[in-house]
């Protein structure tokens, strides 16, 4: 009869979320996981084959546990278009306001070669996109947006902010000028 695992793989990669995004992939030293987790060096290495395995796994758990949780609001059927627009932004501010995105981090640090974080973040924008673009349309249907808008082009500048918001808040330090861009973006369109 094989072992119980002596440890939670979730807190880990939970823990491990703020170590990357502090330090980036190269820079974070698996003896500061390991010390920060509590996870031996042999068990890690039987759960995830490699430093780029395990990365893998806490970027997906990212995205599982808090990109997808500031889109709720745009998939959420009872919030209006824009409306559920500004509480995304809203999430969104607050989960990388000083720190960045350890999406956009991944991307920029391996996103030219490493295939599976490509996959990741391709999957994750085109998803919030089409959450962009459902919130688009139920905008115009509640009348408050102009009917004459293209709602795939705002879509695809609001994923763009996404993607610029995290940057922006590094920079920054935290900033809010990318939810200035957003607001007059999508006032610009609004009845």
């Amino acid at each position: 009869m094989p072992k119980q695992a002596q440890y939670d793989v979730n807190e880990i990669l939970e823990y491990s979320v703020e170590i990357f995004i502090e330090h980036g992939y190269a820079s974070a030293s698996m003896e500061e996981i390991i010390g920060r987790t509590g996870f031996n060096r042999r068990g890690f290495y039987i759960e995830f084959k490699s430093k780029q395995g395990f990365l893998h796994r806490v970027l997906q758990h990212y995205i599982d546990t808090r990109l997808l949780t500031c889109q709720d609001s745009l998939i959420n059927k009872r919030d209006t278009g824009t409306h559920a627009i500004y509480d995304y932004f809203e999430s969104y501010h607050k989960l990388t306001s000083h720190k960045g995105c350890l999406l956009v981090t991944c991307i920029s640090e391996l996103g030219k070669t490493d295939a599976d974080i490509q996959s990741m973040a391709r999957h994750y924008y085109d998803s919030l996109q089409l959450c962009f673009i459902g919130c688009l349309e139920r905008a115009q249907k509640h009348n408050q947006i102009r009917s004459d808008v293209n709602i795939e082009s705002i879509a695809l500048q609001l994923t763009c902010f996404t993607q610029g918001f995290a940057i922006s808040n590094i920079l920054q330090d935290g900033d809010g000028d990318v939810l200035i861009a957003m607001r007059t973006l999508v006032s610009s369109i609004e009845l």
